[in-house]
């Protein structure tokens, strides 16, 4: 007996079998075995099993969001915001979305709402698919300074960040996978009660030019600079900074951190990936001209688009419970936000600010980001072949 003839008999007398006594079932069951040869307790579950016409119904409320509206928009607001964590993106997004159907189409009210009212686990459930692993590391290009240790104090105290200005910098190199010769290092100064950061290139990291980016930053802070920490770099551990320092209007300490301790500067070490590394790589930045190409980058579209755009969480508390550490956190928020919420800047600075950020399109300044460093990855392509022909 072929399958379908198997199919079309098990068709026949499964209903006379559901129908028939407890003695009935057995004469049909043995009958229903010999026929076809089947084990007694697969023929009973065939005999037994209802009829499904549709598939059953998943268990549980109807999906919310299944939009694939809604999956869109919230994968080219996660693209456009350089992949953030779920609770930074939800954050973000109220500052995204109005952008967001100026550059690309309307949205539908009920998407909106959504995107408005999504949970930090959703966001995860949702980009899961999408989410790739990143693995490179870098080089760490931090000589110790041996000069002027015992003049510049190691901060042993927590300063009073109720006011914005208290900074910690630090450099990041950009080396590629040697150290040997001359390239490019990134200055970057994080301010510990805002987050607000800005990053300047410079061609080595002589005190001059450390000196001259640092001046160039203090220019474009929306608050004064009152204090300047730093690691055990010779870049910073030098006289040429400290009496820059010393004379300084506004700063009231210039300290350091401890040797081969990282947490100590971590509110700008953190900024190495997300500011850094996420914007140019690990390439070997060799050219001197780049410094300028750079720069014009940092301090422009990159500036207004990490301290205008991106949310940032800070560190409540974090107490030892038994084996592991609890942390609490804020509140996502981006550094123009926490500058506004300040006291201590005057109204004028925040009415430029306003004016300056009423003018910015998130998507806009990334798309000049990604053509700016294209021309510059391009200018190391070219500038790499021209060597290797040498």
């Amino acid at each position: 007996m072929g399958k379908n003839e198997r199919q079309a008999y098990l068709k026949a007398i499964r209903s006379r079998y559901r129908r028939a006594s407890k003695t009935g079932k057995t004469i049909i069951l043995n009958e229903f075995c010999e026929v076809c040869g089947y084990n007694r307790k697969y023929a009973i579950r065939l005999l037994t099993e209802p009829t499904r016409r549709n598939p059953p119904k998943r268990a549980g409320r109807k999906p919310r969001y299944d939009s694939p509206e809604l999956l869109t928009a919230l994968k080219r607001i996660w693209f456009a915001t350089d992949q953030m964590c779920s609770k930074k993106l939800k954050a973000a997004i109220p500052l995204w979305l109005p952008f967001y159907e100026s550059r690309y189409k309307p949205l539908t009210d009920e998407t909106r709402q959504q995107l408005q009212t999504i949970s930090p686990a959703t966001i995860d459930r949702l980009l899961k698919p999408a989410r790739t692993a990143q693995g490179h590391r870098g080089l760490s290009g931090t000589k110790p300074g041996s000069l002027l240790k015992n003049q510049i104090p190691i901060r042993t105290h927590f300063w009073d960040v109720s006011k914005p200005g208290f900074m910690e910098a630090d450099t990041v190199a950009h080396c590629g996978n040697s150290l040997a010769g001359d390239f490019i290092w990134s200055l970057t100064m994080t301010d510990i009660l805002t987050t607000w950061t800005e990053i300047r290139a410079t061609w080595n990291k002589g005190a001059h030019g450390v000196i001259e980016q640092i001046q160039h930053i203090e220019s474009h802070l929306p608050f004064p600079l009152r204090g300047f920490d730093c690691d055990n770099g010779s870049e910073f551990l030098n006289y040429h900074l400290m009496d820059y320092f010393t004379d300084h209007p506004t700063v009231r300490s210039f300290t350091r951190s401890r040797p081969y301790r990282k947490n100590d500067n971590a509110h700008v070490e953190q900024k190495n990936w997300s500011h850094v590394r996420q914007l140019f790589g690990y390439d070997r930045l060799g050219d001197p001209l780049l410094v300028a190409l750079m720069n014009d980058l940092y301090a422009k579209e990159w500036s207004f688009y990490q301290n205008h755009f991106c949310p940032s969480m800070k560190l409540l508390s974090k107490q030892r419970v038994n084996s592991k550490y609890v942390k609490s956190y804020s509140t996502p928020l981006t550094p123009y936000q926490r500058v506004m919420a300040s006291e201590h800047i005057d109204p004028q600075t925040k009415d430029s600010l306003e004016r300056i950020h009423q003018g910015l399109n998130p998507f806009t300044l990334k798309q000049r980001i990604e053509k700016k460093l294209r021309h510059i990855f391009q200018y190391v392509t070219v500038t790499s072949n021209v060597r290797q022909r040498l």
